[in-house]
């Protein structure tokens, strides 16, 4: 009877090693289900990151080297929310005469936390979802994700036009949307 007892305790405590595994890899993706159609390369910010290289950590541990662009270089390299060693980084990348090249970089770290506006007032958490601090808005955001170097938060689509650590201005077809960082 004890040899069963502790062959079920061992059991239980490999399937929460297990669970708990698999939550570490969803970490690295702000959403659950995969989209075959995002060209989206997610990964931590690698210590040898620089001016103009980027070291990504996929979540398989596997090393990516992607070179950045200036501005005035074709294609240009857009970077939005900081480059910091550690950090969670969603790259959309070209490969051009065998390099690969960034053509947007951002930071997921730096895309988290709590945002308000004259209308919206919402905190992005790092699940994937987005939770919403007004209580009589007629439609909260409630989920979000990068797909194609966009953000999706629900069905909007948006582009980042800037991120950074006190402001982030968004961009669809109806405007340009200005949010401040609530501490």
């Amino acid at each position: 009877m004890k040899k069963i007892f502790y062959v079920v305790i061992f059991a239980a405590l490999v399937l929460v090693a297990c669970n708990e595994q698999k939550r570490n890899v969803a970490k690295i993706q702000p959403v659950e289900e995969q989209n075959e159609n995002d060209t989206t390369i997610y990964g931590v910010c690698g210590e040898n990151t620089a001016m103009h290289t980027i070291e990504l950590i996929n979540g398989d541990g596997d090393t990516l080297q992607f070179m950045l662009n200036d501005e005035d270089a074709e294609p240009a390299s857009e970077v939005e929310g900081g480059l910091l060693a550690g950090d969670r980084l969603a790259v959309v990348a070209t490969k051009i005469d065998g390099e690969n090249i960034a053509t947007k970089v951002i930071n997921l770290t730096t895309l988290q936390g709590k945002w308000t506006s004259v209308d919206k007032n919402f905190e992005i958490m790092e699940d994937g979802e987005v939770k919403s601090n007004v209580k009589a808005e007629a439609n909260p955001w409630t989920s979000w994700r990068i797909l194609n170097g966009r953000l999706l938060l629900n069905k909007d689509t948006f582009d980042i036009n800037e991120l950074g650590a006190d402001s982030m201005y968004l961009e669809n077809g109806k405007g340009i949307f200005v949010y401040k960082r609530v501490k």
